[in-house]
């Protein structure tokens, strides 16, 4: 499954209606200077300013207070030049993450972690949805991957990808079953999927032997090793699968270009051009 292919065309279809509106603004927001986030943020603002929107990058030390960063969250709430906020995770231990999530005004929440976006999801009334799970629903579309009837599996449990990867699979229909790391017996599960989705951040974790033939493999988890980038699922998975994504390729160009979908529908709601659902 050729995330890059999808994802470049999705990021000219953003880059239609940048052009449209005349201007979508992002900031971003990166605590310390982990590597992993550095790239991630470098990535976003080099995929924002080839589809025209106007990206700020906000650099902020490791030793920044709880406080001071709310009060950053709350400028952006209130600067109408910013469409759409997203602070990198994962944050400084002095920083309660739950507590900045629910400092974005749920209007520019891009990244869908506002308690409001997330119970949105839940009551099938999205709003903005975390844009990997996003990215993944794409990706499906594209194929024509059935999703409505099949049994899907997902592992990982996480409030950025399993979580809402799982109720958007539900809400497409499919029967779900989440795995984690306390799942016994792990492949009695994922044999019984037609959709499998990975995404613990564990290299290698699903095997061939684990996967029902014919079955959609997405590979959400990517891993630096010596080796390079590798994702959850291992290589010969590939020999089962009827569709799998590759890493890197697959699923992160995906997640880009739906963060890039999700500013532009940011910046639709702050102009009254889309409905902004309320519970």
């Amino acid at each position: 499954m050729d995330g890059a292919a999808l994802a470049a065309r999705l990021r000219e279809e953003v880059k239609q209606e940048v052009a449209g509106l005349g201007h979508v603004g992002l900031a971003t927001v990166l605590v310390g200077d982990d590597p992993a986030s550095d790239v991630y943020i470098r990535l976003k603002h080099k995929a924002s300013d080839a589809a025209g929107i106007a990206a700020v990058d906000y650099r902020l030390p490791a030793g920044t207070t709880e406080d001071e960063l709310v009060e950053l969250v709350e400028e952006l709430n209130g600067d109408d030049t910013v469409d759409g906020i997203l602070v990198q995770t994962p944050l400084p231990e002095q920083i309660d993450e739950a507590r900045i999530m629910r400092a974005i005004d749920p209007m520019k929440d891009v990244d869908g972690l506002n308690p409001f976006s997330a119970g949105q999801l839940y009551l099938g009334r999205q709003t903005l949805v975390p844009a990997t799970p996003l990215g993944v629903m794409h990706l499906l579309d594209e194929y024509r991957i059935p999703i409505a009837g099949s049994r899907a599996v997902v592992v990982g449990r996480s409030s950025l990808v399993g979580k809402p990867m799982a109720l958007l699979l539900l809400q497409a229909n499919a029967t779900v079953t989440i795995c984690h790391s306390r799942t016994e017996d792990l492949a009695r599960h994922t044999l019984d999927a037609e959709l499998l989705v990975a995404a613990v951040g564990v290299p290698g974790v699903i095997t061939a032997d684990m996967v029902k033939q014919g079955a959609t493999v997405i590979d959400v988890g990517i891993t630096r090793t010596e080796a390079g980038l590798v994702g959850d699922v291992e290589a010969d998975v590939a020999e089962v699968a009827a569709f799998l994504t590759p890493v890197p390729g697959g699923v992160g160009p995906m997640t880009i270009a739906a963060l890039l979908g999700n500013a532009v529908r940011a910046a639709r709601y702050r102009r009254g051009q889309l409905a902004f659902p309320l519970i």
